[in-house]
């Protein structure tokens, strides 16, 4: 029973914090121009740029680094 008033509550919770964006008029314009989306096309680029070879650090296996023994160099007499 306490799963189930649980479970109610959060779900009334949820919904009573979308009802404002339900409120909202219409959809604003605001009049991008190419510039902007320019900028924000070289803004994604950069982060993509960033993003990606970390990921591709992240998945590769990693290298161990193994040091040989170094050669005992006999001395001539």
């Amino acid at each position: 029973m306490k799963a189930v008033k649980r479970i109610l509550i959060t779900t009334v919770g949820l919904v009573a914090g979308t009802v404002p964006a339900f409120a909202a008029s219409g959809g604003r314009e605001d009049n991008s121009g190419i510039v902007v989306w320019a900028f924000l096309f070289f803004c994604a680029l950069i982060v993509v740029g960033q993003v990606f070879p970390l990921i591709r650090n992240l998945w590769a296996p990693k290298k161990v680094a193994t040091f040989a023994e170094p050669e005992k160099v006999k001395s001539e007499q």
